[in-house]
């Protein structure tokens, strides 16, 4: 007969029946290492090259230590033909696009989240419904516009449809975002005589300050790497932006200069980073919100 403390003894887990399930566990969290690894791979090779080829002279597709490593590259493209005149053309066209999206998108998404009406939602959904459409689609239409209406080769006019481009899908972040501050505060605006702009520039936006900075970095980046539309709506050398310029090194015949193709690429990423550093702290935080909303 079997002793109480022998019955009471726990069962190991290869005679529970649990041995299955405990050897599955590491094998499928193996797997899954595997295939961050492979992603991360994915990422990390691409910029491996472009660091390495930036410093190579004699630099070609392989991903290879540079023998000897050379500042020659970027030498050759700091130039105000190659790198200063469409890098500060891009500032212009992107910066100036970037602060018309941010202000329109502001403007738009306040009314979208503050007033209830029965057009707030199919406005909503036609703007997500613009977001759907490929730039390819209108630029044949909007260059005919731009024809007529001498806009073409203007940093204006090319700045104006970026900002257009993008107001869509600001308008939506901006609204989730501004869902977010209480509306109590904007009545004790009110009630101090404030109007509604006053409102929204000196209550509503310091308090969103992440939603604003997601706003501006996300326009920055997406009219930062467009090609198509400067390309199609700008046709003066002296006014392509750095995006369009990046063609120099691609020869007639299928020749690459990769080495300085390389350093060209780093130093057209250097601003989306430095903006990125520059507003990081704002992305990190939620809403200033303090003791102003007490109970």
């Amino acid at each position: 007969m079997r002793s109480p403390l022998a019955a009471r003894r726990p069962l190991s887990p290869l005679a529970s029946g649990n041995a299955p399930r405990l050897l599955r566990r590491p094998r499928g969290r193996l797997a899954a290492d595997l295939a961050l690894l492979a992603v991360a791979a994915a990422f990390v090779l691409p910029l491996a090259w472009l660091v390495l080829a930036s410093l190579d002279a004699d630099a070609d597709l392989r991903v290879a230590p540079p023998s000897p490593a050379t500042l020659d590259n970027y030498s050759a493209v700091l130039t105000p033909e190659i790198t200063y005149t469409p890098m500060l053309n891009s500032l212009l066209l992107c910066g100036g696009a970037t602060v018309l999206t941010v202000v329109c998108s502001a403007l738009a998404a306040y009314p979208l989240s503050r007033l209830r009406s029965r057009a707030v939602r199919p406005y909503l959904l036609t703007v997500l419904f613009t977001t759907c459409l490929p730039i390819t689609a209108i630029m044949v239409p909007v260059y005919g516009l731009f024809v007529q209406v001498e806009l073409v080769d203007t940093m204006h006019g090319t700045a104006l449809f970026l900002a257009t481009s993008q107001l869509p899908f600001g308008i939506w972040l901006m609204k989730n975002f501004m869902d977010g501050v209480p509306v109590v505060l904007e009545e004790a605006a009110w009630t101090d005589g404030a109007s509604a702009l006053q409102t929204l520039g000196r209550v509503v936006l310091p308090l969103m300050g992440p939603g604003v900075a997601v706003v501006t970095v996300y326009s920055f980046i997406m009219m930062w790497g467009n090609f198509f539309v400067p390309f199609m709506l700008l046709l003066s050398p002296d006014q392509l932006p750095a995006s369009v310029s990046i063609f120099t090194f691609f020869g007639d015949h299928g020749s690459v200069v990769y080495g300085q193709l390389a350093a060209f690429s780093i130093l057209y990423s250097t601003p989306v980073l430095l903006l990125y550093v520059l507003i990081s702290r704002r992305l990190g935080g939620g809403f200033a919100l303090g003791g102003a909303v007490k109970g």
